[in-house]
């Protein structure tokens, strides 16, 4: 495997911890506060919520972060509203009645998986 591709699955894997037990834990509430379109049992949320960075985390590795910036910073901020707005859509259109909740939800399982990562990256050097 090349050393961009390992890179890329280690961040991805992290992610991946970091936003599914978010996003199933916003969704299971939401559903039992009938704000959900269906009630789906546990690996039908995990799927759901595997499927949200699955559909933007290789677009943010692989084309948004070779795109030449100014900054690391503005890279981030384009890559994550990217992600924010993009994965916010996927769980209205599949499963939340309200669209602000639904990015409230992106938000915060973005803004957890992208701080706790600059803190490993910071303490380990790691993904």
């Amino acid at each position: 495997m090349s050393h961009a591709l390992a890179a890329w699955l280690s961040a991805f894997l992290v992610t991946q911890a970091i936003e599914i037990p978010i996003y199933v834990a916003v969704l299971r509430r939401e559903a039992q506060a009938g704000r959900a379109r269906r009630e789906l049992g546990l690996l039908a949320w995990i799927g759901l919520a595997f499927g949200a960075s699955a559909l933007t985390h290789p677009v943010v590795w692989f084309v948004i972060a070779e795109i030449p910036y100014r900054s690391y910073w503005a890279m981030a901020a384009r890559a994550e509203l990217f992600a924010l707005l993009s994965e916010g859509i996927y769980l209205y259109v599949l499963c939340l009645s309200d669209l602000r909740r639904a990015l409230g939800a992106s938000l915060l399982a973005n803004a957890s998986s992208f701080g706790l990562g600059l803190l490993l990256r910071a303490l380990f050097g790691w993904p």
